[in-house]
């Protein structure tokens, strides 16, 4: 390796390793804000926090490369423009193409090592990641419920003056809202003074049992007269056993709901066998769906194109043998013959996009493992001759230019990725709408970098805001 090479390498990874140790810090603080409510008051000491982190950490790498590789190539190369560096290194006959030969090959490198993290690591971390808040609090029960706060698991709203025990397991003073299955508000409320909370590894339920308390529940009559009267039903225990689903603690709001599916959690390998399956699965659906349609509307599958007759078939009038009233209820039960095909259809319809959506996540998940490796390629070259050609280094300009490219290149993969799970593109152009317009900018930058015919002058952007700020402090000061 040359001395030019070195020197590359070694300004750029220091640019890199410090920009991704500050992003993916910032990420973590944003996977903290986002699971608050599962960390805080929860009782848990500082290793499982950790933990919690670390099997976090691996699925904030698709986000957090690519953009400190382009924040960083942007970096580097607009710090050397501007202190013209690569001025000498053309004046030594050294042209753009050799001086990103060397970062080129570290990036290719870089890009293949991102493909087998995506492929292996990740889907590792976010099985342990699923498991892991689901086995916390089979392990440490107090993290169901938090101690003077209401805590939400499901359809229950429940409260603890006080926990002992050495996992918090004994509880005092404990108040229950059980909100109804139809929607009605919390219609049951539970008071008792003492309780005592049961689980175990091997299981999804977290007993609760209640000693010495009062169950209220508010009754609603049939009769809409009756329910002014506001009936309720109270009954007095010593002992009441409750069974809590633990798997509703991983149900997360918004784009958490990928946490919950598996297609995340298997290599690539393992996708393509999952998406066999469930496109044979759903072809064979589609044939079953049509044979029941065909059956109710009546229609023979069995018909060939030749067998039919062009004549004219000879109709029989036989309404003209029944009476009106016959008439009309021949016609009541063809309405309703209709209307029940039609919501069969719809059902079946309902059901088919589902497994259609399922079928292009995983085609999705297919894909995103080489978009990381190619967003790597993508995020350099367009860092590096950007930063060549504004000729500003440090951290102001180059953040707002790197910042502004990945919200683009992370609102199209956001958007190309929604509309392909509706089925609105196909899965392949949905993962690579991103690269299909930031490629030509891509190459666009380079020609420029490389033609020496780049050079941007901000100062006519720039000036006039200057002038105004010096307007307004001037006024100030006279004022």
């Amino acid at each position: 390796m040359k001395i030019l090479d070195k020197y590359l390498l070694k300004t750029y990874l220091t640019s890199f390793v410090s920009v991704f140790v500050i992003l993916i810090f910032i990420f973590i603080l944003q996977t903290v804000w986002l699971f608050i409510s599962e960390l805080a008051g929860k009782d848990l000491d500082i290793i499982l926090i950790l933990k919690f982190l670390l099997f976090k950490m691996p699925s904030l790498v698709p986000l957090v490369l690519p953009l400190s590789i382009l924040l960083s190539a942007i970096m580097t190369f607009g710090d050397m423009a501007e202190n013209y560096e690569f001025a000498a290194m053309k004046s030594a006959g050294i042209s753009f193409q050799r001086t990103m030969k060397g970062l080129t090959v570290f990036i290719l490198l870089l890009s293949v090592g991102a493909f087998f993290f995506a492929n292996n690591v990740i889907p590792y971390a976010e099985f342990k990641f699923t498991n892991f808040r689901k086995n916390i609090a089979q392990v440490k029960p107090a993290m169901a419920i938090a101690e003077g706060q209401f805590s939400t698991i499901g359809n229950i709203n429940i409260k603890v003056d006080k926990k002992t025990g050495e996992n918090g397991e004994f509880l005092e003073g404990v108040t229950m809202h059980k909100k109804s299955d139809l929607g009605e508000g919390a219609k049951t409320v539970i008071k008792s003074k003492s309780g005592q909370l049961i689980s175990s590894e091997e299981s999804n339920l977290l007993q609760l049992v209640l000693l010495d308390g009062y169950y209220y529940e508010d009754i609603t009559p049939k009769n809409y007269q009756d329910r002014q009267k506001m009936p309720f039903a109270k009954v007095n225990f010593k002992k009441y056993n409750i069974n809590i689903d633990l798997s509703k603690l991983n149900k997360v709001e918004g784009s958490e709901e990928n946490i919950t599916n598996s297609c995340y959690m298997l290599n690539l390998s393992e996708l393509r066998y999952a998406v066999d399956s469930l496109s044979t699965s759903y072809n064979k659906e589609i044939v079953s769906v049509a044979d029941n349609v065909y059956q109710r509307v009546g229609i023979n599958t069995n018909l060939q194109a030749d067998s039919i007759s062009p004549k004219k078939p000879k109709t029989i009038g036989l309404l003209t043998f029944l009476s009106k009233a016959e008439k009309s209820k021949i016609l009541e039960i063809a309405v309703s013959d209709a209307l029940s095909s039609k919501q069969n259809f719809d059902i079946n319809d309902i059901s088919l996009q589902y497994r259609k959506k399922d079928i292009n996540s995983f085609w999705l998940s297919i894909y995103e493992k080489f978009v990381i490796s190619f967003a790597c390629i993508l995020m350099f070259f367009i860092g590096a001759p950007l930063g060549s050609i504004i000729r500003k280094g440090g951290l102001g300009l180059p953040i707002v230019f790197a910042m502004l490219i990945f919200i683009t290149f992370h609102f199209l993969n956001t958007f190309g990725k929604k509309v392909a799970q509706e089925s609105g593109m196909t899965p392949f152009f949905g993962a690579w709408i991103s690269f299909f317009i930031l490629v030509p900018l891509a190459i666009f930058l380079t020609r420029k970098a490389i033609n020496d015919n780049g050079g941007i002058s901000f100062d006519g952007i720039t000036e006039p805001i200057k002038n105004i700020f010096i307007k307004l402090t001037q006024r100030n000061k006279l004022q």
